[in-house]
């Protein structure tokens, strides 16, 4: 215990530092991931086979293949086109691949809800347009929120694999922290208790915006 609280004192701004560079790889891939879930959920319920069979292609392709493969393709694979740095791609890997699994979350929650609604809106002169942002957007949103909280937990902690690009994260320092110190026990350890904490403050935004929602569907009911 004695050494990993001296581990964790000498390597405590660190570790910091690279909990932000981690924390920023998520940020950036949720915003991509989220963009590109809804963009290809929406391909996916269109009635376009086009749209359609590119919303399949994309999520079989993200879903085939393994994450460290697509962070390696984007930072080694397409450099004699576009130069990325590693944080770059490593978050825009992240991204896409997170994007292929709320797609089919989103799509899920969207299908999920009674077609009546879509017909009854068209019937008050609501456009498909309006219908979705007013009516099955705000209800897919509620229903697919656990799943999607979920999905950017696991998004934090494969967060973890871009080391192999070599951003300064949490997992690549504790990797050289252990090669320098022989310390292997302490450093992942320590480690580890940095992707707990990040862990639990993303568990409890999701679990306060979730209590929110209750909050204001029971405002809207009463």
């Amino acid at each position: 215990m004695a050494n990993i609280i001296d581990l964790f004192l000498r390597t405590f701004t660190g570790f910091l530092s690279a909990s932000v560079v981690t924390l920023q790889l998520t940020v950036v891939g949720l915003l991509v991931g989220a963009t590109l879930g809804i963009i290809f959920a929406l391909f996916k319920v269109s009635n376009s086979k086009v749209l359609q069979t590119i919303a399949g292609f994309y999520i079989t392709i993200v879903r085939g293949t393994p994450l460290i493969v697509q962070i390696s393709f984007l930072y080694f694979g397409i450099s004699s086109f576009i130069v990325l740095s590693g944080f770059w791609a490593g978050a825009i890997a992240l991204g896409v691949h997170t994007g292929a699994y709320v797609a089919e979350t989103f799509r899920g929650a969207i299908q999920s809800i009674d077609k009546g609604q879509l017909e009854a809106s068209k019937s008050l002169g609501m456009t498909t347009k309006q219908s979705m942002q007013r009516i099955i957007f705000p209800q897919a949103f509620k229903i697919s929120l656990p799943a999607l909280g979920n999905q950017f937990i696991i998004l934090l902690k494969d967060s973890s694999l871009v080391y192999v690009i070599g951003v300064a994260e949490i997992y690549s320092l504790a990797n050289m922290e252990a090669a320098q110190s022989f310390q292997q026990f302490e450093s992942f350890f320590v480690a580890g208790l940095y992707y707990l904490v990040l862990v639990i403050l993303f568990s409890y935004i999701f679990k306060m915006m979730e209590k929110r929602m209750d909050v204001d569907k029971r405002t809207e009911v009463n």
